[in-house]
Order: C-alpha cells, then structure tokens, then sequence
C-alpha cells in the first residue's frame, strides 16, 4: 500500500472516531505533478479537488427494525385426499402457494428499510437481515415446490 492510500485511510479513520459536532470534512488535493493528497486543512501548493464527506454516525438510539416473518407454512393435512377431486384441489391449492412464494420472493430482491449499513467511503453495503430474509423466502419457495410435488404426485397416484 502506498504511502498516499494510507494518509487516505488514516485521515478517514481520525475522521471517523470524532465526534459528529466535532467532524471535519476531508479534502483531497491535487499536487501538479499529480500526487493526491487528504487532508482536513489547507495544503499549499496543490489544487483542492473534492470534499469528502464522512457517512453519518449510525443512529444507536433505536434498533433496526427486524426482518419481516415469512409467511405462516401451510397446515399440513394429516389426510390424504381420498378422490382425484380432493387431490385436484390440494394441488390446485399448493401451486397457487408455490406462485405467490415466488411472488414474494421476486419482490422480495429490493432491500428494506434497515437493511443497509454505511460504509466507510460512504457507500452502503447490504446487511445480515437483508440475506436472512432473501434466505427466509427462497426456503419458502422450495418448500411450497416440495408440497406442489407431493400435491401431483397424489394426483397421478389416484389417476
């Protein structure tokens, strides 16, 4: 790493364990033999390029809210279906559930609320609640395929 990367890094660290009231911005200069430099004051002789704005201090005040709950699974039917009738509409039913678990989960891709933390070059990354919940709906998805499964499977059984 060279000498420049590190003030950076160094110059965003002193930055970042201050105190919000007591931050200052960091500047990037530019020397013109194109040396970058970061700096919080004035550097003579180089060209002031950019601000750089440290990523707010995460509020601690009140928790990120918790990931939705998946939906309730389907009460399993400790029966089966007696006629082709009843197996139809069991399946009927499991693919209806298999389409709206997809459903969810395809809606599902956009982060909530939450589920984003800060970076320290000011970008955000996604978090542990924004993978549990994609995690959480493509268990769904697999499960409601299983049932579909067996839902067919008894159909095909009483034909």
């Amino acid at each position: 790493m060279n000498r420049y990367a590190l003030a950076f890094f160094a110059a965003i660290g002193i930055a970042g364990s201050l105190p919000a009231e007591a931050q200052k911005p960091v500047y990037k200069y530019v020397y013109p033999d194109g040396r970058i430099v970061y700096s919080d004051e004035p550097v003579p002789g180089a060209r002031l390029d950019a601000q750089i704005e440290a990523p707010p201090p995460p509020d601690l005040s009140k928790p990120p809210p918790p990931p939705p709950r998946p939906a309730a699974p389907a009460p399993a039917s400790d029966k089966a279906p007696k006629t082709l009738d009843q197996a139809w509409d069991q399946l009927k039913l499991a693919n209806q559930r298999l389409e709206e678990a997809k459903s969810r989960l395809e809606s599902g891709r956009e982060p909530l609320e939450g589920e984003r933390t800060g970076t320290a070059t000011g970008g955000s990354r996604l978090n542990d609640a924004y993978w549990a919940r994609q995690k959480a709906n493509e268990a769904a998805v697999r499960k409601a395929e299983e049932q579909a499964r067996k839902a067919q499977d008894e159909v095909n059984r009483l034909r």
